[in-house]
């Protein structure tokens, strides 16, 4: 048995139940729930006004499911904050891991994956997101759509009844003397700015655009991106060159993927794609009770696009446009462009003095493969990729001229090992994502700096082994997000934030000799999530399991941090 069909010989499940539960409000040690060390999104110490999005709605089918918003009458903005939650439940019984997205006026106000449910469990679990960003669209009315498409009968003689529940809600927190509101976009535009939520990406050339008409007073301008890998590039971290992927029994196109921005045609940015992995992805027992890094509520990007203010200005239609390097069938892409306008002046001028970034990377690939007599495969592969580059603008302000400076170096490598015979295979990829993005803006005498590390490293094992009864597959996988915020105002530091999120698991699936499974063993996992910064919020608790049931929960209290 291949690699590839022994990983769908999965685990189909009894009959659903109907019954929806809302998430508990805290993991629960002992129980089979889904459970993260995530913390709540810190939120002002004023009363919020709750908008419900909606409640109890269901979702077993493909249809993109309508909802109307109005703004709080009672808590008009400005907010100092605006949180949005969602609890979601699956009943019992079988069903894929599926892709969640919520947008209000085509802006993305959420983006993740849902739980898997068992013969005996029915999971539910909540999730959060800081919006405040988007304010400027919660001041009017809008139509949204809730897109999670979830098949829900019967194909190619197996039952998927697990039927997806959601509710929806916005919390805003009026500013007060003690909570003041914070400067947020006066603009937003969605990419793509229509119905139907996130465009797929098939190749390289793949493009979702966006042609924009926008104020003529643009001061600053931001992208937040979200690539999700699909089918053929799920698990594209652990692709390889196109002309070992048949005898390595993997997918092609190299383990590299790189989204890309455009301007007009010019380059403008890139964005790292983040290898998320779902709760069906390699081992459905590696993610129950706790899932991946960011499996259900993924972390945008976001490209400072700053030095394009005068560009953008100029009274012209402009198309920002992006693009993920090697998408391999496929990608979905959604993003929000933010912009804030010179509230001092109509119009504003400006240009790009300067920018070296090359439209495409150049990866460097690396092959060392064997290939005995008797057909066993041994060797490795590795592709890594570097970008540096800065990208100068300035724009004529009602207070000065503003000269910008934004740029990134993005480093990525990817190296895998294979041992492949009649008896075995291994695969072990060790993955690095490394970004320092960096913002210098001056105007007149005053600088000011911003810093942004991230990395995104990645460790996973698979060992598929014959033994004396059937196989063994065992994976171990190792995932972080590790984030590191730096503010200067002429040299001296105003904010400093530090994130870590970093998730372990391993489990065994065991075969017999006719390929039936029958049940995983060594199973345990863990979680630590560590977020604090320089204005006194402190937050660090981790969190394990075994067997499939949540053991411990310590919270650390960021001593030593």
């Amino acid at each position: 048995m291949t690699r590839l069909a022994l990983l769908t010989a999965l685990i189909v499940c009894a009959e659903a139940s109907a019954q929806v539960v809302l998430a508990p409000p805290n993991p629960q040690v002992g129980s089979p729930q889904p459970a993260t060390a995530n913390p709540k999104v810190p939120r002002p110490g004023t009363r919020p006004c709750v908008v419900h999005l909606f409640e109890n709605m269901e979702f077993a089918d493909y249809n993109p499911k309508a909802f109307d918003y109005t703004p709080p009458p009672e808590c008009h903005g400005p907010w100092a904050k605006v949180v949005f939650t969602a609890d979601f439940t699956v009943t019992e019984g079988n069903q894929y891991d599926r892709t969640g997205s919520f947008y209000l006026g085509h802006a993305n106000i959420y983006y993740g994956t849902t739980a898997e449910p068992g013969a005996n469990l029915s999971p539910d679990w909540h999730v959060e997101r800081d919006v405040t960003d988007l304010s400027a669209i919660f001041k009017s009315p809008q139509t949204g759509e809730a897109i999670l498409g979830n098949f829900v009968g019967t194909y190619n003689g197996v039952v998927y009844n697990g039927i997806i529940y959601a509710d929806a809600a916005l919390e805003f927190y009026p500013a007060s003397p003690f909570w003041p509101a914070p400067s947020t976009p006066d603009v937003v535009v969605p990419m793509p700015d229509a119905e139907g939520g996130a465009v797929t990406l098939n190749t390289t050339s793949s493009q979702l655009t966006q042609t924009v008409n926008l104020p003529e007073n643009v001061e600053r301008a931001y992208l937040d991106i979200i690539t999700q890998s699909q089918i053929g590039d799920e698990f594209w971290y652990t692709c390889v060159p196109n002309d070992v992927a048949s005898e390595l029994q993997s997918c092609g196109n190299t383990a590299f993927r790189e989204a890309e921005i455009s301007i007009d045609g010019q380059p403008a940015g890139v964005a790292p794609v983040y290898p998320w992995i779902y709760t069906g992805g390699i081992d459905p027992f590696l993610w129950a009770p706790i899932p991946g890094v960011q499996t259900y509520e993924f972390t945008p990007y976001r490209v400072d696009l700053t030095p394009f203010a005068g560009l953008l200005s100029d009274g012209s239609q402009h198309t920002v446009a992006l693009s993920v390097y090697n998408a391999n069938n496929y990608f979905l892409a959604t993003a929000n462009l933010f912009l804030y306008t010179d509230h001092g002046a109509k119009k504003v001028t400006g240009s790009i003095t300067s920018n070296n970034l090359s439209a495409a990377p150049s990866p460097i690939i690396q092959e060392n493969i064997t290939t005995a007599a008797n057909g066993d495969v041994s060797g490795i592969v590795t592709v890594t990729s570097t970008r540096d580059y800065s990208i100068t603008g300035f724009v004529n302000t009602s207070h000065g001229k503003v000269e910008t400076t934004a740029g990134q170096i993005v480093q990525f490598s990817n190296s895998q090992h294979f041992n492949i015979t009649s008896a075995e295979y291994v695969q072990d990829i060790h993955q690095s994502t490394f970004t320092v993005a960096h913002t210098s803006s001056q105007n007149g005498s005053v600088v000011q700096d911003s810093v942004k590390q991230f990395e995104y490293p990645l460790v996973l094992n698979y060992s598929q082994v014959g033994t004396s009864t059937g196989i063994a597959v065992t994976t171990t996988v190792q995932q972080s997000d590790i984030a590191n915020t730096s503010e200067r105002l002429n040299g001296f530091p105003i904010y400093d934030a530090n994130l870590l999120n970093e998730v372990n698991s391993t489990d065994t699936l065991n075969f017999d000799s006719s390929g039936n499974f029958t049940g995983p063993s060594n199973r345990d996992s863990w979680q630590r999530y560590v977020s604090l910064d320089s204005l006194g919020y402190c937050y660090d608790r981790v969190i394990t399991s075994a067997d499939g049931l949540l053991a411990s929960i310590k919270d650390e209290g960021c001593w030593g941090h």
